[in-house]
């Protein structure tokens, strides 16, 4: 480990009067308001992030990338990166895998590894959007959704040795994303594709463990442009309800269309009982997979906000949904990258609780679209930092973790201990 417990508490100790008196003011406020602090800080460090093994590396476009040297070589490697960012922030307390960029060759070794850092595996993701090395049939015309019955059965087999995988590491789900769709009008027949699409997704469905779910991404282009055969939050649905209970939709904020209703979507897929996570990022054009909140902060809050009523609506809280993030930049170090989106994340939810729902409700009930609006408004632009510093505080991060991860030349140590040219596997 790059950081000690020594390190934060060294960095900790100049910062913490003015953190104190940062905090004490907010806590004030908010006692006024009608909230407990204390709740919302157990409601925040219980609200942990799972970190993509496939972040860890630096990202890239069709046209190039330039990796900054000390990537994780291997799965041990990004499992410590994991613990890393988890010591930094107390936020970080799972990683999600891509199967086969990461296969672990001892699951319990891994497993054990894992533990180690504080670490649990969250969603094992499959993927039958590329061909992999001495694979028998390419996908490059569909894999669940192919013409061909022995490409099918192929993807079926993959997505299988994945929940495997996943039971050997101890998740709870699979997140299945298909490139699946076509490039011109005529290429696929829509109704069929459907079918095939769902008989594959049955099969798979059909092995999960009983504590287990399946999670059905969606993507409206990418790399097909003219269809994608889970094309919306509808067709994902459509998949997830026919499916069965354990079926649920998976939505990745790129994923959309531009202008988008996303929380809308949220609210109803929850209403349903069909939501069944997030990949956090964010975009601009499309699938841009940019840093958590650099865009459109208000939109995350949004989300939030719908989460919140859900959880009080619904009785399923937090720990019901998987909560990661799908972020892959060209420019950034990705371990920055990273903790600053889950920074935004925390924000966006702690501003969320503090929004006033019976207040909220009565606005609606009477058509008062000027005092919704104010209440809302009210709770995003209240500075809720220290709130989130303070957990930090109490179990052990930092106060300042993209600080203290720049003063302890934490990039600089890998790039000496991995090499200038170590690259991440899978992107």
């Amino acid at each position: 480990m790059l950081i000690h417990t020594s390190q934060i508490a060294a960095h900790n100790a100049p910062l913490i009067p003015a953190h104190q008196r940062q905090f004490s003011f907010l806590a004030e406020s908010l006692l006024a308001q009608g909230h407990d602090p204390e709740q919302m800080l157990a409601d925040l460090q219980a609200f942990q992030i799972a970190i993509p093994s496939w972040a860890l590396g630096t990202g890239g476009t069709r046209f190039g990338r330039f990796p900054g040297g000390g990537e994780p070589r291997d799965l041990a490697e990004k499992i410590a990166d994991v613990g890393l960012l988890h010591a930094l922030n107390q936020s970080s307390g799972a990683i999600s895998l891509h199967i086969p960029w990461d296969i672990p060759q001892d699951a319990a070794a891994t497993r054990a590894l894992a533990q180690q850092y504080g670490l649990r595996f969250d969603a094992v993701n499959s993927n039958t959007f590329q061909d992999q090395k001495d694979q028998l049939h390419s996908y490059k015309f569909g894999s669940l959704s192919h013409t061909r019955a022995e490409v099918r059965q192929q993807a079926v087999a993959h997505n299988i040795e994945v929940i495997r995988h996943g039971v050997a590491l101890g998740s709870k789900s699979i997140t299945v994303w298909l490139s699946d769709g076509s490039c011109f009008p005529g290429q696929q027949n829509f109704r069929q594709a459907f079918r095939r699409t769902l008989a594959g997704l049955q099969e798979i469905y059909a092995t999960l463990p009983v504590d287990w779910r399946m999670f059905v991404e969606y993507k409206p282009s990418e790399p097909n442009f003219y269809s994608m055969v889970v094309q919306d939050w509808g067709a994902s649905l459509l998949y997830a309800s026919k499916l069965g209970p354990k079926a649920a939709c998976l939505v990745d904020l790129g994923h959309h269309l531009p202008s988008a209703n996303i929380e809308q979507n949220v609210a109803l897929l929850m209403m349903e009982g069909k939501l069944g996570g997030f990949h956090f990022n964010d975009s601009k054009y499309g699938d841009d997979d940019l840093t958590v909140g650099s865009l459109k902060p208000y939109q995350l809050f949004l989300i939030f906000n719908e989460l919140v009523e859900g959880f009080c609506e619904t009785g399923r809280g937090q720990s019901h949904y998987s909560w990661m993030i799908d972020a892959s930049h060209n420019v950034k170090d990705p371990l920055e990258d990273l903790l600053q989106s889950v920074e935004a994340i925390k924000l966006a939810y702690a501003q969320a609780l503090l929004v006033d729902r019976a207040a909220l409700h009565a606005a609606q009930d009477q058509n008062d679209v000027a005092s919704a609006q104010e209440l809302l408004q009210h709770a995003y632009r209240t500075d809720v930092r220290a709130l989130l510093a303070e957990t930090r505080l109490r179990h052990g991060g930092a106060l300042q973790p993209m600080a203290l991860f720049r003063q302890a030349g934490v990039r600089s140590a890998l790039i000496g201990e991995r090499g200038s040219n170590a690259q991440a596997s899978g992107l």
